[in-house]
């Protein structure tokens, strides 16, 4: 039986991750909700979610010692970041007045900003809270039967501006083009919610458990 770890640093409640991941793991895997380094770097898979700011993740990410870890882990297994799982890997947040990440990938996290406008000229609310479509970039092994533009969750004020456009792999529009979902080599990461994404969202985490970590 494979595992799956799911990586627990007290930053946001965890339960509909492991829930949706065990909707779909079927009975060869098993899905552990862990903070215990050895148990994430013995798994099969790595899922790395989050939620909070920026400085709080990093700070509980040192408190239960698991830098060494993430980065470990995202070097080596099939590794599916969600929301702040996603920005951290970033160099740098400009959240709290700036804010060290893991540094993983180059790349800033910014603010959408307190007057944020569409297109149309109207102001956009911010947090960018709800459905809204992800424009798949580039073809990946996750976005195996999920439709282009299909219908994500969302819940975030921050975005990331990439030094590297070769990482993205999926893009949403907010009142300008961010990019929402990145992938290189075993690591796949998106600002959205799959757990909560309806169908669309469980497909991708159904894929993820079915891949290899390859592209």
């Amino acid at each position: 039986m494979q595992s799956i770890a799911v990586i627990d640093y007290g930053m946001g409640n965890l339960r509909s991750v492991v829930n949706a991941l065990e909707h779909v793991a079927g009975k060869n895997h098993k899905v552990v909700l862990t903070s215990n380094p050895d148990q994430v770097m013995r798994a099969q898979r790595v899922v790395f979610p989050g939620q909070g700011a920026a400085r709080d993740c990093m700070r509980a990410i040192d408190q239960y010692e698991l830098r060494e870890t993430i980065c470990d882990a995202a070097a080596h297994k099939p590794f599916l970041g969600i929301c702040m799982g996603m920005q951290v890997l970033m160099a740098h947040s400009e959240e709290n007045q700036g804010t060290d990440c893991l540094g993983i990938y180059p790349g800033q996290v910014r603010y959408f900003g307190d007057d944020h406008h569409g297109d149309d000229g109207k102001k956009l609310k911010v947090p960018h809270m709800g459905w809204n479509q992800l424009h798949q970039t580039g073809e990946h092994p996750l976005w195996k039967s999920i439709d282009d533009d299909a219908r994500f969750y969302f819940v975030h004020s921050y975005y990331l501006e990439v030094s590297d456009q070769s990482l993205v792999i999926g893009e949403c529009e907010y009142g300008f083009s961010f990019s929402c979902a990145i992938a290189r080599d075993n690591v796949f990461a998106l600002q959205c919610h799959p757990e909560k994404s309806a169908d669309a969202g469980l497909q991708l985490l159904s894929n993820f458990i079915r891949w290899d970590g390859q592209t």
